[in-house]
């Protein structure tokens, strides 16, 4: 029996970072991955760190090096290769053995497994935070019992990011696949604030004719005030990097056509089984999708007509445009998360989300500390609707509103701005348009309707 206190398996990216961050920690590691040789190149290439990680050749030698009761991390792709994984293990593994799986895990998929009639403890795991977070401390979304997580809270949150305050940026999210879920909305909240960004960019690019080392300056400065963050900061840094193969800026070189690993796709999907709007979001899943379309967009070019028109904005206006549709974004994803809770029953723990999200994953920002008391405050609150967040929405509105009109009306693509104000609109509309629906509805398939004066009649003077 070996005295490794915890198991790893796949050593890609993300797996030999998660490996390296625990022996760094204290902790013994045993590693295993399917090609030996990546096992034995990652033991050899880990310096100082060697000594606590104990390389194996077979899964049965995994197992072997670890003392019971055993944990073992997966971090293999997600879908079919986690249930291969779990097979091969359950005749090497007893009821105190546990493991997690920590990949990007469909969250149905860790329902379904934690349900099964697996051998072992079975919990999922969202790691956020990229190779960086992995290697240096990631954020942490745990689901599973809170048994389970008692056994593990010491190795995770001593590998977890701290926020300012020092506190560790991982938490048990609930049973099942509460974790999953909560990493794929942060990845979906992730795809919508990375394309507002680029949204702004692009108006600066190519309404102000600005080039990426000014723009680097704007986002540079903006990093400094509100919108404090790790995406900002990036954007700074990658509009001012340049190409080491001529003396173009870096980010000029590049060709537009987003990658996704449909994490996103899954949050907006999700999204509509919950009945939970989350337009912003699913604005930034079609921008990647159109992104693709590369020859399309060519040909639409050629038919319609090339650049749009100029138009100018202040770096101020554009800032508070930018500060209104984060905090509408955010509000829509923590309403997705709070309609999540309550259908599967999971009661997840809003406040303690938003503070795990400020530090290691990356939507970590400064905004994200007053979101944590918002929703600490009034866990069923919309966060619009919190005093702080309706203020500064408040103020922050006529930007948002000048830029995604102007911007459109001289031709620029601003889906994920658009639609976040189009969500405000609705919701700050006691009475809306949707009666015409109904009217419309019951007209042609007599579905009835819901009278303002609560007069029991639910047809029109239609007939049938």
């Amino acid at each position: 029996m070996g005295e490794a206190r915890i198991g790893l398996i796949g050593l890609g990216t993300m797996g030999a970072a998660l490996a390296m961050n625990i022996a760094e920690k204290g902790f013994p590691i045993a590693v295993w991955n399917r090609t030996s040789s990546v096992t034995q190149d990652f033991h050899s290439n880990a310096g100082d760190l060697a000594d606590r990680i104990v390389p194996t050749r077979t899964l049965a030698e995994l197992v072997d090096a670890i003392a019971a009761p055993r944990t073992i991390i997966l971090m293999v792709p997600a879908g079919q290769p986690v249930d291969e994984q779990l097979e091969a293990l359950s005749p090497l593994l007893g009821a105190d053995d546990l493991v997690i799986d920590a990949g990007n895990a469909d969250f149905h998929d860790t329902t379904r497994r934690a349900n099964s009639d697996l051998p072992f403890g079975f919990m999922g795991m969202g790691v956020s935070g990229g190779e960086e977070g992995a290697r240096h401390g990631p954020s942490i979304m745990a689901g599973g019992t809170p048994e389970q997580w008692d056994r593990v809270a010491p190795v995770l949150t001593a590998i977890a990011a701290n926020a300012e305050d020092g506190t560790a940026c991982a938490a048990r999210m609930g049973v099942e696949g509460a974790g999953h879920f909560v990493k794929m909305v942060h990845n979906g909240i992730e795809y919508a604030d990375m394309q507002m960004i680029a949204e702004i960019y692009g108006l600066m690019r190519d309404g102000m004719t600005m080039d990426a080392a000014a723009i680097s300056k704007v986002f540079d400065g903006w990093n400094d005030g509100p919108l404090q963050s790790y995406l900002i900061e990036i954007s700074a840094k990658v509009t001012a990097a340049k190409d080491p193969h001529g003396d173009m800026p870096m980010v000029d070189m590049i060709l537009d056509r987003a990658g996704q690993k449909g994490t996103g796709r899954w949050t907006a999907i999700e999204a509509q089984h919950l009945a939970a709007p989350i337009p912003v979001i699913e604005a930034a899943v079609m921008a990647r999708n159109v992104s693709a379309r590369l020859e399309d967009r060519r040909a639409g070019e050629d038919r319609f007509g090339a650049a749009p028109e100029l138009c100018e904005f202040d770096p101020a206006t554009m800032e508070q445009a930018l500060i209104a549709g984060k905090i509408l974004c955010y509000a829509q994803g923590f309403s997705m998360i709070a309609a999540a809770s309550d259908k599967f029953d999971w009661s997840l723990p809003l406040p303690e989300i938003a503070r795990i999200w400020r530090a290691g994953c990356i939507i970590r920002s400064a905004m994200l500390n007053d979101m944590a008391d918002a929703l600490a405050d009034h866990p069923d609150r919309n966060l619009v609707m919190a005093p702080h967040f309706a203020e500064l929405v408040e103020a922050a509105l006529p930007a948002l509103r000048q830029v995604v009109s102007q911007g459109l009306g001289a031709g620029h693509a601003l889906p994920a701005l658009a639609n976040g104000l189009m969500w405000f609109d609705m919701m700050r509309t006691a009475r809306g348009t949707a009666n015409m629906i109904q009217a419309q509805r019951d007209f042609f398939g007599a579905h009835g309707f819901e009278r303002t004066d609560g007069n029991p009649d639910k047809h029109g003077p239609w007939g049938a």
